[in-house]
């Protein structure tokens, strides 16, 4: 085997997958491979030291050069591939089970996906082509396939394998990413299935569990993206948790520090109790839900009165520090600056104050305030100076400042302090009420409010520098309207709580001085580094230094990714790393859900730490849904496995209907009938090719195949040379090529995927592929010489679809071109796949040729054709017949029409000994009208006359049309019957009497129109 060690500083359990093969041989663990038989993406494995020579052993008996040779590169890698792949034909119908896999093996196995398998750096740099960056978005490293991996899959794809064909070195850089809540959550599930803890384990051995659930489960996400042919760079893949990203986080985490935007303090967070941890805004999902509204009674100091208090949460009544009135509200005035006791607390007592931020329409119109355990009661009490009390644990039990409640679950104390409250003749009422709940988006709990100690990065300047890149046009939003929402976003922003109560994630970088206590801490790269400073601040070398227990928010260093991952901050100064070469990054695609949780933090982090903008475009998709539009769901039953769709149709019609037919920023219904539907334009696609090479190339010798090979447009010059139906369809497609090149360029990717579709199918089938039959075979009058012109023009023409499609549906378009004619590729090469061909069009200075004059005088070639086949149609002339025609046509038309009567006899199925074209005007025309015929108007100077006698046999459609008569005619008197039927008018209602008046009137035109058939019999 050979294999390619992944380059990393990082223990072998960091990474996502060992090894990944880049070249590998049944019959032998060890290649040898002469120097002047290797591909030059080859030497630069070497170079980087991503190539294990222990399994290559190189023979240097050949030549002492360490070039490629240009005739032998493709050679190496390509044989086994094509002798397989040839030897078996384009036989059968499109099955795709029986190739995507070899084939992605094969590109990867022949380094089709590195920067530089198309060219070489060298040429790129003198041809002026920048890189374009992927940076991808990297999936849980222990998750599974869904659909919205596929459509950024599909996407993203797209993109990269349209600008690798244009000849830009492309890195879509892939990796995964140790999701901290997500991970952990699946351990600790594991552990309490063994009646454990976290806490009872240990953190060391809690990390250690976690490690071996990633190397069991990890993996298998990649794998699965390749299934979808993901062209990324597998030898660049990282880890978020490897060790080269945690010096990054490191690194990142004590710049800011240094910049001043790091700080400990104690503020209203979003707590998870189950998981024990902080959680961001973004990560909590609001509800609605059935609840209760509890109405109670706050008890005046000293005093029978009361004051009546309504609150969905009575649990944490205990919590708190005030009671709010609206300074408006007559009813409770008189109680302003009262004293009121807290219920079941023993006679604390607080006082009645007022805002106008009250609602006097909600509940009572008084709103007790707990400002330990409410984000608006924060607010409020931060405005009055309240005390905060915090009367929970971490785990969502009541602590000792709930008096009688203490360890008490939350639920379980609401449900005990209510009945408490009803003996004491406290409680007013309960109502049901729906609420918005605050859930956890990862583990699905109600998130607990409450006021913790934790780590915030200050996001107000950052997030400006992020909004004018937007606004400056050094981040562009696909689509535009995203703008807004960005804008909106970062302008309300509030500091970043980074600090999770996690084990498993980037722990902080934070060291405190002594045995116990927080109010000094060093921030620093290491522990080292954190003794030094510790040292220089005055304390002695053996000081006691405690590393913070918590680890950083997953999105901090996701939202390093397109700068960490190319070697920041190591290469930050080194002008030939991958840093300098691709950073900043060109296009970051991802869904619009995450346009906050990631998206802005990259531009905010990325714009901060190395002064660049991280990318230049953002795209973003929408959600992939059901059919009908609502979203995917396990209880509903309508989730789509993209595993079990690939499988049953191939990953490139799931690909193409996830990708076509949609615009930026929308939601894609996923139907399984387009999807079918798209497995059968492969099949169709598969039929053209194989009618292109069993027939059109049979019995071509080798001189005349190898020239036939496409290299480059097609010249203005043997253009001109071409009959009108090949004009045609080479304008068309050069039209096609321009407008889908300009397209992808723009981002509209579901667009010109859908202008590929309808031309190969419409044009290039259903037209010329027929034409060309009159063309190859002497039968239909077919000359050698036009034989030769119409195998260059199908072979070009095929060649330039599959190079358009093949970003869309890049196996079957790759099994496929390798039956046509090919030239060899250039030195540099990786391999002849067409993934690294030239696309259509390389230069957008260069117009292809098109002649505009020809496609319109060929479209009315196709009216005339599609006229005479809706004669037949509506004749009901039987399919094998052929039958007459008098075409009518001005000059040059007349000619044109002419030239390809052999054509026409073929695709509208006429008799060729008697169809005639004649100059409009003329005495001929003057006779040809004279004969009773169908008349066609194609367009003006164009008319068809199909005489009547051969269109139908008179007799037989005699017995047609009487049959058809009879039958209308029993119907229409049941009809009449029954709106003759006093009953049925006065009983039926007036819209099932209307309806079957129009239904009746219907059928009368129906008769008619039968019976004016049956006299011009």
């Amino acid at each position: 085997m050979v294999a390619m060690a992944l380059l990393s500083t990082a223990p072998a359990r960091a990474f996502n997958v060992p090894f990944r093969r880049l070249v590998s041989s049944k019959s032998s663990s060890s290649i040898r491979l002469a120097k002047t038989q290797r591909p030059a993406f080859f030497s630069v494995l070497e170079k980087s030291s991503l190539l294990s020579m222990s399994t290559v052993t190189t023979d240097t008996s050949s030549s002492s050069s360490s070039s490629s040779s240009p005739s032998s590169a493709p050679v190496w890698l390509d044989s086994k591939y094509d002798v397989e792949n040839k030897s078996q034909g384009i036989v059968g119908k499109y099955e795709p089970q029986l190739f995507e896999d070899k084939i992605y093996k094969w590109w990867e196995d022949a380094g089709c996906f590195l920067p530089d398998a198309k060219q070489s750096k060298e040429e790129s740099l003198s041809q002026g082509r920048e890189p374009y960056v992927l940076p991808m978005p990297p999936p849980n490293v222990t998750g599974r396939l869904h659909m919205g991996h596929a459509i950024f899959v599909a996407l993203q794809d797209v993109l990269a394998r349209f600008h690798r064909m244009r000849g830009r070195p492309v890195l879509w850089l892939p990796g995964t990413d140790h999701a901290g809540i997500a991970t952990q959550l699946q351990v600790e599930k594991a552990l309490l299935a063994e009646g454990k803890t976290r806490e009872e384990v240990g953190r060391e051995e809690f990390l250690k569990r976690v490690w071996e659930y990633k190397e069991e489960q990890g993996g298998a996400i990649t794998s699965q993206l390749r299934s979808l042919g993901a062209s990324a760079d597998w030898s660049r893949e990282r880890f978020t948790m490897d060790a080269d990203n945690c010096e990054s986080v490191t690194e990142a985490f004590v710049r800011f520090h240094e910049k001043g935007l790091v700080y400990r303090g104690e503020y209203m967070v979003n707590w998870a109790p189950r998981l024990k941890t902080a959680v961001s805004d973004l990560e909590v999902e609001y509800s609605e839900e059935e609840g209760k509204l509890y109405f109670f009674k706050y008890m005046v100091q000293d005093s029978d009165e009361f004051l009546p208090v309504a609150t969905t949460r009575p649990e944490t009544i205990m919590g708190d520090t005030a009671v709010c009135v609206n300074p408006n509200d007559e009813r409770y005035k008189h109680l302003v600056g009262k004293n009121v006791v807290v219920p079941m607390s023993g006679g604390r007592t607080i006082p009645v104050i007022s805002d106008e931020y009250v609602d006097m329409e909600f509940g009572t119109g008084a709103l007790k305030i707990t400002p330990g355990h409410d984000p608006n009661d924060y607010a409020i009490g931060k405005k009055f100076d309240l005390p905060i009390i915090n009367i929970m644990n971490k785990d969502g039990s009541l602590n000792e400042n709930a008096g009688d409640y203490n360890g008490l679950d939350r639920f379980v104390a609401r449900d005990k302090l209510w009945k408490d409250m009803e003996e004491k003749d406290l409680v007013i009422k309960v109502e049901p009420h729906v609420q918005r709940v605050p859930r956890s988006q990862r583990g699905g709990e109600i998130i607990e409010p409450l006021v913790s100690s934790q780590w915030f990065v200050k996001a107000d300047g950052m997030a400006s520098k992020a909004l004018q890149a937007v606004e400056k046009g050094d981040i562009k939003i696909v689509p535009e309207r995203f703008n807004k929402v960005w804008y909106n976003w970062l302008e309300d922003i509030r500091d970043w709580c980074v600090s999770r109560q996690l084990w498993w994630g980037h722990r902080i970088p934070v060291w405190y001085v002594g045995e116990s206590g927080a109010s000094e801490y060093i921030v620093a790269r290491n522990e080292a580094d954190a003794r030094k400073k510790a040292v220089e601040n005055g304390h002695p070398e053996d000081v006691v230094l405690r590393q913070e227990d918590d680890v950083l928010d997953t999105w901090f260093s996701s939202g390093l990714w397109p700068f960490a991952t190319v070697g920041w901050p190591k290469n930050e100064h080194d002008p030939d790393s991958d840093f300098a070469r691709f950073y900043p990054g060109t296009c970051l695609e991802t869904g619009y859900d995450i346009l906050f949780f990631w998206v802005a933090r990259m531009a905010m982090m990325g714009i901060e730490l190395t002064g660049k903008a991280p990318f230049s475009v953002v795209y973003l998709h929408g959600l992939v849904r059901a059919a009908d539009g609502s979203k995917m769901s396990k209880t509903k039953g309508n989730v789509v496995d993209p595993l079990e769709t690939v499988a049953e149709y191939g990953a490139d019609s799931l690909r193409y209907s996830l990708v076509t037919g949609v615009t930026p920023g929308q939601d894609i219904p996923l139907n399984m009938d387009k999807i079918a539907a798209n497995k059968q334009f492969a099949n169709k696609l598969w039929n053209c090719c194989k009618f292109v090479t069993e027939n059109a190339l049979k019995d071509v010798s080798e001189d005349d195949m190898k020239a036939l090979g496409v290299d480059g447009t097609m010249t203005k010059e043997e253009f001109d040379s071409l009959p009108l139906p090949e004009k045609y369809i080479i304008s068309k497609c050069h039209l096609l090529v321009s407008e889908v090149t300009k397209e992808i360029e723009n981002y509209q990717l579901g667009a010109a995927g859908m202008k590929i579709y309808e031309f190969l199918w419409d044009q290039y089938a259903d037209w010329y592929i027929e034409i060309s039959k009159t063309r190859l075979y002497e039968g239909n009058g077919g000359t050698q010489e036009e034989a030769k012109i119409a195998r260059r023009v199908l072979v070009y023409i095929l060649d330039t679809s599959l190079r358009l499609l093949h970003p869309y549906m890049p196996f079957v378009t790759e099994q496929l071109w390798h039956h046509l004619p090919r030239r060899e590729p250039s030195k540099d090469r990786a391999s002849n796949s067409l993934m690294l061909a030239d696309w259509p069009q390389m230069d957008d200075q260069k117009d292809l040729v098109v002649d505009s004059r020809a496609v319109s005088a060929f479209e009315c070639f196709q009216a005339l054709t599609r006229s005479i086949r809706n004669a037949r149609a509506e004749y009901n002339v039987e399919q094998g017949k052929k039958i007459s025609a008098r075409i009518l046509a001005e000059q040059p038309l007349k000619d044109i029409i002419e030239k390809e009567i052999k054509s026409l006899v073929l695709l509208a199925k006429l008799d060729a000994e008697d169809v005639v074209v004649i100059e409009a005007a003329s005495d001929d025309a003057n006779q040809a009208v004279a004969v009773e015929s169908v008349k066609l108007v194609v367009q003006d100077g164009v008319e068809a006359y199909l005489p009547l006698a051969g269109l139908i046999d008179p007799e037989k459609e005699r017995k047609r049309l009487e049959k058809q008569a009879s039958k209308l005619s029993k119907e229409i008197d049941k009809l009449r019957d029954r709106l003759n039927s006093k009953g049925f008018i006065e009983k039926a209602p007036e819209a099932l009497v209307e309806k079957a008046k129009m239904e009746l009137k219907q059928l009368e035109d129906q008769a008619e129109k039968i019976q004016a058939s049956l006299d011009a019999l």
